[in-house]
């Protein structure tokens, strides 16, 4: 990946906008939470544009863009095709963006939804809709930051990858192999539900390390064995259906989930 610092410019701060689709803007909040390094981030960057601070326009040239939010409208189609076009470098950020997320759950079915929600007359405001789907379905995205909401601190190192060029590769593993190497018991010998069967790794199983089973916010492993997670739910006394429900919330739009 190209090293954005080093510009035809000289020594030119990277141009960063933050772009806000189908979301709770709940990630971009969160990344203000690592305050301790949040002014040195500042620092190594020229923020051009922040969706959730001001509704002024967004610039006609930046290096990076960082992409919150599903795709659920037609301007948003319109929106990303823009972002890739001037970006040298797009993150996605969230499980809206990364895998439809929340709103991916009204992906099946969904010339339904809007009149379900909103009756006969679809408020203009809404513009023209679609079924959600990911910010990659759309665009290519460069670097990708998952979960719900990011951990800031994730957000930060994927960051430094596009500011500063890196070869490292994305895991593609499940989260059981994290929760083994922090000693954590299996959920399933205590015939409770956990999406770490299937779910990519990555975010050191926090909900696990809390006590919590996992819940599938980093989307589905390209190593899943969706079927064989199946037989391990009917092995733990844990229904298949609820497995199969489960896996919808972060996965809907994803066709391994119907393996």
């Amino acid at each position: 990946m190209q090293n954005l610092t080093n510009s035809a410019e000289g020594a030119r701060m990277p141009r960063v906008v933050f772009v806000g689709l189908a979301s709770c803007f709940g990630c971009q909040i969160n990344i203000t939470n690592a305050e301790a390094h949040l002014v040195d981030v500042l620092g190594q960057i020229d923020l051009r544009y922040w969706q959730l601070t001001h509704s002024e326009p967004m610039p006609e040239e930046f290096d990076v863009a960082v992409v919150e939010g599903a795709v659920t409208t037609e301007e948003a189609v319109g929106t990303l095709l823009e972002v890739r076009r001037r970006a040298s470098a797009v993150i996605s950020i969230g499980a809206c963006a990364a895998t439809a997320g929340i709103p991916g759950m009204a992906a099946e079915g969904y010339l339904t939804r809007p009149v379900q929600v909103y009756g006969e007359h679809v408020p203009e405001a809404c513009g023209t809709m679609c079924a959600p789907r990911p910010v990659s379905s759309v665009i290519d995205v460069d670097f990708e930051v998952a979960c719900c909401p990011v951990d800031p601190l994730e957000f930060v190192r994927v960051l430094q990858q596009a500011l500063y060029g890196s070869n490292s590769f994305r895991r593609t593993s499940t989260l059981c192999g994290e929760c083994k190497r922090n000693e954590r018991g299996c959920f399933y010998g205590r015939e409770t539900l956990c999406l770490g069967m299937v779910t990519r790794s990555g975010c050191g199983a926090r909900c696990p390390n809390l006590g919590r089973p996992c819940n599938g916010c980093a989307g589905l492993s390209p190593d899943a064995n969706v079927p064989g997670a199946r037989r391990v739910c009917e092995r733990s006394g844990v229904p298949v259906a609820r497995f199969d429900e489960a896996l919808e919330m972060f996965n809907q739009t994803n066709p391994a989930i119907s393996a």
